[in-house]
């Protein structure tokens, strides 16, 4: 009996079947340490140039504009439980090839974002150990975090929980001392002055906000990866649903709470970043490092250089489930699909491949930074967008998923769909051609594809 057993699992196993462990503090933990509970550290200063000041009524705004692909991915997840995400939707909602459309942009993303990460983390770790060259530690940080992710995504989760929680602890560590520092000397800027601007750009402007919630959107880019285990969690997708849209909301909290805070704190004018763009940068850290102390300054930078190499960690995985997906319905190659111990071990380290071509490639380049930040958002973007059509597709159009509810169905979807293609418009131009270039080679991959049958067990119904 045992051997028959095993005989069946192995069959499973090569057939594309992953393994259900994981549970709610499971997802929330994935998508925290993609998101990563201090994202707003390295934009701050760009946020509070663009924004007159108003910097944490742009995260306010942005969590709300966000929402609305929170509750689209709830929405289909609940309906098309299925590893791949914004691929399996758009499948379902549009078709085979908006399917395939929807998985090859959103690949862009899930490939350059932990390579972003990973050099992150290799820049911060070098200059804590200059001797060691920052391509090495970028290096370094790949090879872990993927040794750990193919252990497996129980494993990599609990390691991912314990990172979490450290992060979690410095954030806390800063917002004490800050509140310590602001009761005892009072703030820098006025009390409102986050929600309302500083007012050394002249007065309040609703588009100087929304242009800085085009690059503060940024910072959630990663809650969606969740979706991407929903055949490895227990308990149905309600559970993946709810993990979706507590991630949004407590990242929204944690965004809002950090830069409303720092922003009392700094005493550089929102007009001094927006005239001396250098400073940007370092705006957070130097804000922290002359109101509370260097400690709290290079603790701050340590938990960063941890917790962004657990944020690539996490869009690995996730990029790994993607590619899972597309193999399994024969998008991408077949071996793709393959598992080893409800591990889908071939897309990992393909994933995990391509990362480090490009990581290192970054690492090694004075402009390699500038060069990965300015496209990891486009490809995103264009797949929430096809989600969005995705629900209205499913619902409205074929009318499947129960009764139509036209708010839920087609308005909130459109308003989503609106937001996310006015970033896309508002996106640099290097962002948009190298999104384009993308798009234009997976038509051309589509095309190829035409003609070709597929078993009837693929696809979103299966």
């Amino acid at each position: 009996m045992s051997g028959t057993g095993t005989a069946d699992r192995t069959a499973e196993e090569e057939h594309g079947d992953l393994r259900r462990t994981l549970g709610f503090r499971d997802l929330v933990v994935y998508g925290l340490l993609f998101i990563a509970p201090m994202a707003p550290v390295g934009v701050y200063g760009t946020l509070d140039a663009k924004s007159h000041g108003a910097v944490a009524l742009v995260y306010v705004v942005a969590t709300v504009a966000m929402a609305f692909t929170a509750f689209s991915y709830a929405q289909m997840v609940r309906v098309v439980p299925r590893a791949g995400s914004v691929f399996a939707y758009a499948r379902a909602g549009l078709g085979k090839e908006a399917g395939f459309v929807a998985g090859w942009m959103a690949m862009l993303d899930y490939l350059l974002i932990p390579a972003v990460a990973y050099l992150f983390s290799g820049i911060a770790l070098n200059s804590l150990v200059p001797e060691v060259s920052r391509w090495v530690w970028t290096a370094l940080a790949v090879v872990v975090t993927t040794l750990l992710n193919l252990w497996g995504v129980r494993a990599a989760a609990r390691v991912g929980f314990l990172v979490l929680a450290m992060e979690i602890v410095v954030l806390l560590v800063f917002v004490v001392s800050a509140v310590v520092v602001l009761a005892r000397d009072g703030a820098e800027r006025g009390w409102l002055s986050p929600l309302s601007g500083d007012g050394t750009q002249g007065a309040f402007a609703l588009s100087a906000v929304l242009g800085a919630v085009s690059v503060a959107v940024l910072s959630y880019l990663g809650f969606d990866a969740i979706a991407s285990f929903a055949e490895e969690v227990t308990g149905g997708s309600a559970k993946v649903a709810r993990a979706v849209l507590f991630c949004l909301a407590l990242a929204g909290v944690l965004f809002v709470a950090q830069t409303y805070l720092v922003a009392l704190l700094d005493p550089t004018a929102s007009a001094q970043y927006a005239a001396d763009p250098g400073r940007q940068g370092s705006a957070f850290y130097d804000t922290v490092d002359s109101a509370v102390g260097t400690w709290l300054h290079d603790l701050v930078a340590v938990s960063k250089a941890i917790g962004a190499a657990f944020a690539a960690l996490a869009g690995q995985a996730a990029a790994g489930r993607l590619l899972f997906a597309m193999g399994r319905d024969r998008r991408l190659p077949r071996a793709l699909a393959r598992t080893d111990a409800g591990v889908p071990r071939v897309a990992l380290l393909c994933a995990a491949t391509i990362t480090l071509v490009a990581a290192v490639w970054a690492a090694r380049r004075d402009d390699g930074m500038d060069h990965l930040v300015s496209v990891v958002d486009i490809g995103a973007l264009t797949a929430f967008t096809l989600l969005h059509a995705s629900v209205v597709g499913w619902f409205a159009v074929r009318r499947r998923g129960g009764p139509l509810i036209w708010w839920r169905h087609v308005l909130l979807p459109f308003l989503g769909a609106a937001i996310t293609v006015t970033v896309i418009v508002e996106a640099s131009g290097a962002a948009q051609v190298v999104g384009a270039t993308w798009l234009l080679i997976g038509l051309g991959v589509l095309v190829a594809q035409r003609g070709r049958q597929f078993p009837a067990g693929d696809g979103a119904g299966r």
